[in-house]
């Protein structure tokens, strides 16, 4: 119980200096304008003008500041957590800005105040948007260096020593800025065998464990019969630690599945939406960023078309047919990096294959080319497919399109795959590439598709970025 008020106040005070350091960023981003606007409003600039009678409009500011702030607290903007993504708390405060803005001219209409300068109301909006997005990622910056220098880190143990739970620890190893460290396993005998991972003991001595370990929190990524789950509970509840839940068939939820309560019985509906049918932005956004990369390299690609002339005959482009969203086929853009007869021989090397399932990857491929080893090596051969983005047949991140020859039909799970946009970049490509097994690639693409959002996108393509520089599992 001590560690649980101890937390409890803890909370309060990071919740007090956030909401602190939001009221200064609010009000410097209001000054701001009002600098640069003091044409219009010239007795607000100095801190007594402002809260004079000389300034009629200062209600309004007076209002809008704590609707700002009652939106991130909705949010849950004032919550340190580790594992939310820096696009989702800025997305969240641009839509607190926007929905409290919406209210401030609501405001202004119900009150009828004359002449209220709309163009000060908006810059504002948009300055308070980027200082309080600006601060969160440098907060986020200093808590991440805090907890890889072990600053409040977290001691867990995982209830489950099967294939969700080592994912779960598995996943958790790879992000150390979340500060939590997997002491062991829970589980019972029946489990011993089926993992390497450190098995603390069986579910019945959990309370020892936990005081024995120093855990401060447990995940749950099984489901014991009704009185053993009950029973963890309670033990938790009286010793303190925070208790998450990995829901039962995880794997098939979307990220915003829906939330809610039938009388005092909280549910969790399991939606299957159509992702396209969430992407009108997406599109969008690939077509205006592709278009823009288009220009911008267009230099740089016909320096590359060039020198893939100059060092073997054949065309300066290769057209893959592959699978694109709803089974469609089209032609995949790629710089030519093989010999022109790459195809013809590929037989021959059919028994030197180094991926498994329908995939073909060879290390040291004799039919690639001396530039194409570079290309290939840099991820510059995959450029070219730019023009699909731009034509609609790929989008920049989504499940990598295979080669139609290299599909096996009857696998379900590559059907799946097939339901929207192949991208240019994926999970597969920023977690290993062409080393990652076929099966990885495959529950990857269904994780992304299952919980796909705006957010994972930017996440994937700024992590694309040092993967490709680094050059690993590219072959």
């Amino acid at each position: 119980m001590k560690t649980t008020v101890r937390n409890a106040r803890q909370e309060w005070m990071i919740h007090s200096v956030y909401v602190f350091i939001d009221i200064i960023c609010i009000y410097a981003a209001i000054y701001l304008v009002l600098l640069l606007r003091q044409g219009t409003l010239p007795f607000a600039i100095s801190w007594e003008g402002f809260f004079s009678s000389a300034n009629p409009f200062k209600i309004v500011f007076f209002l809008w500041v704590p609707v700002i702030l009652f939106f991130n607290q909705a949010h849950g903007l004032y919550q340190t957590r580790r594992e939310k993504l820096e696009s989702l708390e800025i997305w969240q405060v641009m839509r607190s800005v926007v929905l409290s803005t919406l209210v401030a001219i609501v405001v202004v209409y119900l009150l009828k105040i004359q002449e209220f300068p709309r163009g000060v109301l908006l810059f504002s909006a948009v300055a308070i948007s980027i200082l309080l997005s600006l601060w969160r990622v440098l907060k986020k910056l200093l808590v991440n260096v805090l907890v890889g220098h072990g600053y409040n880190n977290f001691n867990a143990v995982i209830i489950g020593a099967r294939k969700a739970g080592v994912l779960l620890s598995e996943e958790i190893k790879k992000q150390p800025a979340l500060g939590i460290k997997i002491i062991g396993f829970l589980d019972d005998q029946e489990a011993l065998n089926e993992t390497k991972e450190k098995l603390l003991g069986p579910l019945k001595d959990f309370q020892n464990i936990v005081q024995r370990e120093f855990i401060d929190q447990v995940f749950i990524t099984m489901y014991p019969e009704h009185q053993i789950f009950i029973k963890l509970l309670e033990e938790a509840r009286e010793l303190g630690i925070a208790v998450r839940v990995v829901p039962q068939g995880y794997e098939y939820m979307v990220q915003d599945f829906i939330k809610y309560n039938i009388g005092i019985v909280p549910v969790l509906e399991y939606s299957d939406v159509d992702i396209n049918a969430r992407q009108g932005a997406k599109r969008v956004f690939d077509f205006v960023l592709s278009l823009l990369l288009a220009i911008l390299l267009s230099p740089f690609l016909l320096v590359l078309m060039i020198l893939i002339k100059l060092d073997s005959p054949g065309p300066v482009f290769y057209y893959s047919k592959r699978h694109g969203y709803n089974a469609r086929v089209f032609d995949m853009l790629k710089f030519r990096s093989m010999v022109v007869n790459a195809e013809a021989l590929l037989p021959q090397l059919k028994e030197r294959n180094e991926a498994d399932g329908p995939i073909f990857k060879m290390r040291q491929d004799p039919r690639i080319t001396r530039v194409g080893a570079y290309l290939r090596r840099w991820s510059l051969d995959e450029l070219p497919q730019i023009f699909n983005v731009l034509k609609g047949d790929m989008s920049l991140v989504g499940p990598r399109p295979l080669p139609i020859s290299q599909v096996e039909k009857e696998d379900l799970r590559q059907l799946r795959r097939l339901g929207i946009r192949p991208g240019m970049t994926g999970l597969w490509q920023i977690r290993g590439r062409s080393d990652v097994s076929f099966d990885k690639l495959l529950r990857w693409d269904i994780w992304y598709i299952n919980n796909w959002s705006f957010g994972l996108d930017l996440y994937i393509l700024f992590q694309t970025f040092p993967v490709v520089l680094k050059g690993k599992g590219a072959y």
